[in-house]
């Protein structure tokens, strides 16, 4: 375990590293060290500085664990001519519950997470005691058209990344901006889901200083991460998947978030869910997509009431393996 830490209200934080083949998970543990903690996965493009904010406010008598997926943050890049995907993600989770011997994880997911928790959840249900989903939940679904026009886009793409990689060129330092520059570029990237207040949770974790001009930065992360593989399954799969989600499962949706395809297709999902699974809940909170970094005040209380609801099962577990 890195033995870095700071303190966020009255509950410390630890930065720890995981050991994987190709080098290491970054991530930060809050909370209690000697029982199983919450896997808190992060969206797209962000990482886990996105829940700095929201898990502070959630029960103290939980621990959580916020981790940088492969490709974001301070986690290890993954080999030079790979490619990220979905289903990678998923056989992380199993690798972490298998490396410190969990029986069973709680997933608290935003986003493209979201999307991998939900499949995870539907794939593995013996494995997970509990989900939260924020803002999404199962992947997109494509039509051919659409597969062949984003995979063809994303094969000449990373093959392109690949090149530059065998002949150096990605060595070279990207460019570099002033730190209130690249506020405005996280801010703006996000459509404004991110704000300039909170942007730099994101951003201690996905910039570095420049070696060459003093007083700026440039963005670490990997480009390869743009072309990420997701599933694309037909939605008869993914809601056939829906109906093997048993465990309590909470899902919140930002209401000034555009839905992924279509309300209708969202309220579907949703209509399957309480069909099936008793203890499915859905909430809508007056916010953008990156609520839970946002305005954590208002997702907070939901999660609360949803924890204090559902016990998860008691497995001891030993920072000192982290």
């Amino acid at each position: 375990m890195n033995r870095r830490y700071e303190n966020t209200g009255t509950r410390r934080v630890d930065e720890i590293k995981i050991p994987v083949p190709y080098g290491t998970i970054a991530g930060k543990w809050y909370g209690p060290r000697d029982v199983r903690p919450i896997l808190c996965l992060h969206g797209w493009l962000d990482n886990c500085g996105s829940f700095d904010r929201l898990i502070p406010l959630l029960p103290s008598d939980r621990s959580y664990l916020a981790i940088d997926l492969p490709g974001h943050g301070r986690t290890t890049r993954i080999p030079a001519g790979t490619t990220y995907s979905m289903m990678d993600y998923m056989t992380l989770v199993l690798y972490i519950m298998r490396r410190y011997k969990w029986n069973r994880v709680s997933l608290l997911a935003h986003s493209m997470a979201a999307n991998v928790a939900f499949i995870f959840a539907a794939l593995n249900p013996q494995y997970v005691d509990l989900l939260i989903c924020l803002d999404e939940l199962d992947p997109l679904s494509y039509g051919t058209d659409r597969i062949v026009q984003v995979v063809s886009n994303n094969l000449d793409k990373v093959a392109d990344l690949h090149l530059r990689e065998s002949n150096n060129q990605a060595a070279a330092e990207p460019p570099a901006y002033e730190y209130e520059i690249m506020v405005e570029k996280q801010c703006r990237a996000t459509a404004g889901s991110i704000t300039k207040q909170v942007a730099p949770h994101l951003l201690q974790r996905m910039i570095t200083p420049s070696a060459h001009q003093a007083g700026k930065y440039f963005f670490n992360g990997d480009g390869r991460i743009r072309y990420l593989t997701i599933p694309g399954w037909s939605n008869t799969i993914y809601f056939e998947l829906a109906e093997r989600i048993a465990m309590p499962f909470l899902a919140i949706k930002a209401n000034e978030s555009p839905f992924r395809e279509s309300k209708e297709r969202f309220d579907g999902m949703v209509e399957v869910l309480r069909k099936v699974n008793p203890n499915f809940e859905v909430a809508f909170v007056a916010a953008n997509h990156h609520a839970h970094l946002t305005q954590p005040e208002l997702v907070a209380p939901i999660i609360r009431d949803f924890l204090n609801k559902h016990s998860i099962t008691a497995e001891q577990t030993s920072m000192s393996k982290f």
